[in-house]
């Protein structure tokens, strides 16, 4: 029997020229899966149809949205994750969606197989093989670009030679990666990293430097999600979509940074994420209001941690696991509204308000009106200093005063 192989197709030139290689490579028969996380670009149809014409033997697209803004743009939200304190995880949140469907498609077509197109200097690579050992163990993995030493010039010269129907003529100076959750930018003049990064660069986010009124936006949680702007109920999707949109017209979410790779180099990378950074930032806000001081001080190592493990491809996990319960618990009471102010460039949170809120008033004021009983601080202060006092005291006991 014919073994099959499922690759992941997203319809461009190094995964159009894998089908028919695979075939040669293995002996197998290919499957197509392009998985739709929001990325744009050409029609999923389209798509489908050139992975039969190079040669599949079965071609899927999975429309993913949804699927990708709950179950994975949703726990990021919640989970404020942010790589080095500024990056969220654009293309690590995708990359175990595509796995589930890729081992979805597996056992639906009979696939022994899994393939995909990432190199072996990045971190894909990691997401998707780890995410595949975690789902299907008994799954074996090919990955041309990587196991075949697969170059961009071998890749135009086959395809012209096998007369497959993509264009080879177009080649962006630039590596991009986008979906729902934002737009990543590598590779070319970047590489330099004393480069700035120029106008063109950018594709969800316009010019923060323009000229433009600034635009008010209040989101409403419920738990930790997103559950309406202004006051019009939306799924997350949406939330999403609608933040992308007017985040991205004032220029919010323009990340410049060179980042720690899984693989142990250093890489500059560009990204675009309005939606994201605005979300996350009216998340944070409310935090601040309704979760009280000890679990929140605990919780930014968690959130610290979380993106690490979804950076590093540890989304199907035993501590991703144990970290969602915790993430998930410490949100039973973040619900409310924040508003933002969204202008040239900045996310600005001007209010907050929640009936879960532990913020009180009587309690903050320093006017009439005050509930705090400040004679209880006296003490308070000295027995909270009392172990450092007597450790000077010590110290200056036995000559080690400092």
């Amino acid at each position: 029997m014919t073994e099959r192989v499922v690759l992941a197709y997203s319809g461009g030139l190094d995964t159009s020229v894998a089908i028919p290689y695979l075939a040669e490579q293995t002996g197998a028969e290919v499957i197509a899966v392009a998985v739709d996380v929001g990325q744009g670009g050409e029609d999923l149809e389209v798509i489908r149809q050139r992975a039969l014409d190079c040669g599949a033997v079965e071609s899927e697209v999975v429309d993913a949205r949804d699927e990708f803004a709950a179950e994975y743009c949703l726990p990021a939200i919640r989970a404020n994750s942010l790589y080095m304190d500024r990056y969220p995880l654009v293309s690590a949140l995708s990359r175990p969606l595509i796995v589930k469907h890729l081992v979805a498609a597996a056992r639906k077509h009979g696939g022994t197989i899994v393939s995909h197109g990432c190199t072996g200097k990045g971190n894909d690579q990691v997401r998707f093989e780890v995410g595949l050992g975690a789902l299907a163990p008994d799954l074996r993995i090919v990955a041309p670009a990587r196991d075949y030493a697969w170059t961009r010039d071998k890749a135009i010269a086959f395809a012209e030679e096998k007369g497959l129907p993509i264009d080879v003529s177009a080649k962006s100076p630039y590596s991009i990666d986008q979906n729902l959750w934002g737009r990543a930018v590598e590779t070319g003049f970047l590489e330099d990293i004393w480069n700035p990064p120029i106008e063109d660069l950018y594709s969800y986010t316009a010019d923060p430097a323009q000229p433009r009124d600034a635009d008010e936006v209040v989101i409403t949680f419920d738990a930790g999600n997103p559950v309406a702007i202004d006051g019009e109920t939306v799924t997350p999707y949406q939330a999403i979509v609608e933040l992308n949109r007017r985040a991205g017209a004032q220029g919010i979410g323009r990340l410049d940074m060179v980042e720690d790779r899984l693989v142990g180099i250093k890489s500059r990378e560009v990204y675009e994420a309005p939606g994201a950074i605005a979300l996350i930032t009216a998340h944070q806000e409310l935090e601040a209001v309704t979760v009280e001081r000890d679990l929140a001080r605990f919780k930014r190592s968690v959130d610290q941690r979380w993106g690490e493990l979804v950076y590093d491809g540890l989304w199907f996990s035993p501590l991703k696991d144990a970290l969602d319960a915790f993430v998930d618990d410490s949100q039973q009471h973040v619900s409310g509204e924040v508003r933002l102010t969204l202008h040239g460039g900045r996310v600005t949170a001007t209010g907050r308000r929640s009936e879960a809120s532990l913020y009180d008033f009587g309690m903050a004021t320093y006017d009439t009106g005050d509930t705090f009983d400040q004679s209880l601080a006296k003490g308070f202060v000295q027995l909270w200093g009392l172990p450092s006092k007597m450790s000077a005291e010590r110290d200056a006991r036995l000559g080690g005063a400092r």
